[in-house]
């Protein structure tokens, strides 16, 4: 940490993402922006220098010999992230890696992978990883009229309600391909802005082909679903247990494998009273 110190940062800033301090410096300050723009949504600047986790940004840029070029690095805290030349890959780690970052440390969320939408006043929450089908799912909600919520975090707060992480959606055209990002308007939608209670969880991943043929879960089959993509799952599991308990104490789940979002979603919808 101290030999990164000691390199030349033209910018830099501080700011808090749910109640984590982000340090953000570069040796190019025409970076700094680009940082900024991944950052997970609701940031706000920050007065004080002391923070839980800073990211450097190291710009190689041409070399003074022919032909040679610089390597773009990415250290978090002391931890070289990535080394490119190219330096959108390291925009994408850096998305990456401070947004589970933020997920893991947030003192007062509990943040599970998950993608949400807001219906009639309630959430439906939708829990898998990446390449599960979530924001394919969650996409089709939005051109059916649900108010947008998050693509990629359930962000819960003790009482058990949702609040709005309102990122673009990253829509994959193909499993492999790297997604594309979208904001929600681009598809006909809004974002959500207040918290909602948690009306419906839907489990189950994407298959082609596959039927929609929910069964009711218990409430605790329900949080155990939950559990299964908690963020934190090991920071202070008393809270998030009590706080998916309320969530399951009014909310019911359906599990089942589905096909192609469109089948589904009228019949999620019907079931939760759309």
């Amino acid at each position: 940490m101290q030999k990164l110190d000691r390199l030349g940062w033209a910018a830099g800033m501080a700011v808090t993402s749910y109640g984590v301090r982000i340090g953000l410096r570069a040796n190019d300050p025409e970076a700094l922006p680009a940082l900024l723009d991944r950052l997970p949504p609701g940031w706000v600047p920050e007065s004080s220098p002391v923070v839980e986790r800073l990211y450097s940004l190291v710009v190689g840029g041409p070399d003074s010999r022919p032909n040679v070029r610089r390597f773009n690095l990415l250290y978090g805290d002391h931890i070289r992230l990535g080394r490119t030349t190219d330096l959108d890959p390291l925009f994408d780690t850096f998305e990456s890696d401070v947004q589970l970052s933020v997920a893991e440390s947030a003192p007062d969320r509990l943040f599970v992978h998950a993608g949400v939408i807001g219906w009639g006043g309630q959430a439906i929450v939708i829990p898998g990883r990446s390449l599960s089908g979530k924001t394919t799912l969650v996409a089709e909600f939005v051109r059916a009229g649900a108010t947008y919520y998050s693509d990629e975090y359930a962000v819960l707060d003790r009482r058990g309600y949702v609040h709005p992480y309102p990122r673009p959606l990253a829509i994959r055209e193909a499993a492999t391909a790297k997604p594309k990002k979208w904001p929600v308007e681009a598809l006909g939608g809004t974002a959500g802005v207040v918290p909602l209670p948690v009306g419906l969880v839907v489990v189950g991943q994407y298959r082609a082909g596959a039927r929609w043929r929910p069964r009711r879960l218990s409430p605790g089959q329900g949080a155990l679903a939950l559990l299964a993509n908690t963020v934190s799952a090991r920071r202070q599991p008393a809270t998030m247990l009590a706080t998916l308990q309320r969530v399951m104490a009014h909310a019911w789940a359906l599990e089942s494998l589905r096909g192609e979002a469109r089948e589904v979603v009228p019949s999620i919808l019907q079931a939760i009273g759309g």
